[in-house]
């Protein structure tokens, strides 16, 4: 059967009890109806994974003991029958091993972010997925929002010009009080380096802030100043870190991130500043662009409208007035994604350029960020390449 006369089988691995991100992963992959969960390894206790699968109403003999059985038994079923990708909601320490478990078996990938637990396994992941020629996205959801697509129209049509400053910050204060040390899944394995890596905040919120000034600006950082703290005791991460950044345009930036911000929620905002004009869009106000131009009066622009781009109306869902958030900009990005595999499935596979959602390279461009972030702080905050 064509992939378009059907839905897309999705499986997923992580996301049990106690998790966050897998629940909303589930919610925004069948948003648009063209996705269904079918299969699960939800988690490393097995009676975890076997309540969550009775929780979604998938069938028992689809809920797996461990991804490495998963991968296998899916693959021996029917075509007709077996998923079609698995989207990796785990922690970072396991995404390149439960990635190339998936990948060899010939099935395509979602994979939530830092794409990978240290440089060496992104740089492997990138080869891994060139040589399958399978689709594999990075959920930098923030990308899917209708007024971050138009501010990339904006910069990319040449409209705003040079970039001359950026300012982006990701504020949160999830981490003011040690929840490790009070039962909380979410913070445990975030300030833990044996399953985060090197960076902490760097890896949670920082690699959002520089996926989203790239993309929305196309112009990349190639130099980074970078200056960590870790407030908290017996926290070994970064908790809070401040960063001049250079652009290759010729541009400068600073980023502030921290998720020891006290009253912060989750305030990611980025303004980028050009010569013929500027723009400020926060996250917790997604449905509104600010626009500036030399000498005028400023303009809000609101989704939905007929002046926005193209590609803002293809991931605008209801009329101007009904707030579009989170969820629908996470889901454009499994839209993007189900597109890609469906002519995949069809014998037409797009070239990666082509993708309108994040990809294996975004995401080695995330690892290098906190890798030559963290290389800047342990200099002296000296000026480090990217």
């Amino acid at each position: 059967m064509e992939s378009w006369r059907r839905k897309l089988r999705m499986g997923m691995v992580g996301g049990g009890q106690g998790a966050f991100i897998g629940g909303v992963h589930r919610i925004v992959a069948t948003l648009d109806q063209q996705i269904e969960l079918v299969a699960g390894c939800f988690s490393q206790t097995p009676e975890n994974t076997r309540i969550t699968g009775q929780q979604l109403y998938l069938d028992p003999n689809r809920c797996y003991d461990t991804y490495q059985e998963m991968a296998i038994a899916e693959s021996a079923l029917p075509e007709d029958e077996r998923i079609d990708f698995v989207s990796i909601v785990t922690p970072n320490v396991s995404h390149f091993a439960i990635a190339k478990a998936f990948l060899e078996k010939g099935f395509h990938i979602v994979c939530d972010k830092p794409m990978a637990y240290n440089l060496e396994e992104a740089e492997a992941m990138v080869k891994m997925v060139e040589e399958s020629g399978l689709v594999f996205a990075l959920t930098h959801n923030y990308t899917g929002h209708p007024l971050v697509r138009h501010a990339r129209q904006l910069f990319s049509s040449g409209e705003m010009g040079k970039i001359r400053k950026v300012l982006v910050e990701y504020l949160q204060d999830f981490l003011m009080v040690p929840h490790e040390k009070l039962g909380q899944k979410q913070a445990a394995w975030r300030v833990d380096p044996k399953q985060s890596g090197i960076g902490g905040t760097l890896g949670d919120v920082g690699t959002h802030c520089i996926n989203l000034l790239e993309y929305i600006t196309g112009d990349p950082v190639t130099e980074i100043c970078a200056d960590k703290s870790t407030f908290l005791p017996d926290r070994k991460l970064d908790e809070d870190v401040n960063a001049l950044l250079r652009l290759k345009g010729g541009g400068k930036g600073v980023l502030s991130i921290s998720q020891v911000a006290t009253g912060e929620e989750n305030g990611l905002t980025l303004r980028v500043y050009a010569e013929k004009g500027a723009i400020k869009w926060a996250h917790e106000n997604p449905n509104y662009l600010e626009l500036y131009r030399y000498g005028e009066p400023r303009q809000t622009l609101t989704r939905a409208q007929g002046y926005l781009s193209e590609s803002a109306a293809d991931c605008t869902r209801i009329p101007p007035g009904h707030p579009e958030g989170y969820l629908e900009g996470f889901a454009t990005i499994y839209v993007g994604v189900a597109d890609a595999i469906r002519k995949h499935i069809d014998g037409d596979p797009m070239k990666i350029e082509e993708y309108d959602f994040p990809t294996v390279y975004d995401g080695l461009r995330g690892m290098r960020f906190i890798y030559k972030a963290v290389e800047s702080c342990h200099n002296g905050s000296a000026w480090v390449s990217i």
